[in-house]
């Protein structure tokens, strides 16, 4: 039996003066993808924040690699979460003023791994950005900008790849793509998805699923 990836146990988030969030257990298999199935305003973005260590909840615990994720705190935590996990926004959120290749150099150095500049122009290959590297955000298309957020999130082969609403504004046959790509790059990089959606045309490719 593959080792538990991502494990969580009663979960709540409490927003100031608002609402109170309770989350199911979840326990994310090595090598067996999940998702998180949900309608918009039930919390899917805020338990991956939770899972990923950048919220903390007010009730529960989180384990990454059998590591307990709030038991780390600053650079610690940001060094564990960047060599570990890989997280896809919704919104890219590329610095600006670096280029393609340097964002994703970035998310190595985080990790505090060496910079690989041949392993780095490999990934951006792979998703058909190679003549993108040199580039800046501003110069990309939206779906461009949405590769280079995918392999800044991979680089540095995490256990576990978390995406929010990748395909929620995608025709079908864009969907198709991007679910392909994503389980693609996944296994490229012994990685384990993990994505949240309202997109219920995306279900019946996970055997693993949680409704929120």
């Amino acid at each position: 039996m593959a080792d538990i990836v991502l494990s969580s146990t009663q979960l709540s988030y409490q927003y100031p003066q608002g609402t109170n969030l309770s989350f199911p257990d979840i326990r994310v298999q090595g090598g067996l993808h999940c998702l998180l199935l949900g309608d918009s305003g039930k919390g899917k973005t805020t338990l991956l924040h939770l899972l990923s260590g950048f919220s903390a909840p007010t009730t529960g615990e989180v384990r990454l690699m059998d590591q307990s994720l709030y038991a780390l705190r600053g650079s610690s935590l940001d060094a564990f979460r960047a060599k570990n996990l890989g997280f896809i926004f919704q919104e890219a959120h590329l610095l600006r003023n670096l280029t393609v290749a340097e964002n994703i150099m970035l998310a190595q150095n985080l990790a505090k791994n060496p910079v690989d500049e041949a392993e780095v122009m490999h990934v951006l290959e792979q998703l058909q950005l190679g003549e993108k590297a040199n580039s800046l955000p501003h110069q990309l298309s939206r779906g461009q900008k949405q590769r280079v957020a995918i392999a800044r999130a991979v680089i540095n082969r995490p256990a576990l790849l978390l995406a929010d609403e990748p395909t929620a504004s995608l025709d079908d046959n864009n969907t198709a793509l991007v679910l392909k790509l994503l389980f693609d790059i996944a296994g490229n990089y012994g990685s384990t998805l993990l994505i949240a959606t309202h997109d219920k045309r995306i279900k019946d490719q996970f055997t693993n699923s949680y409704q929120l």
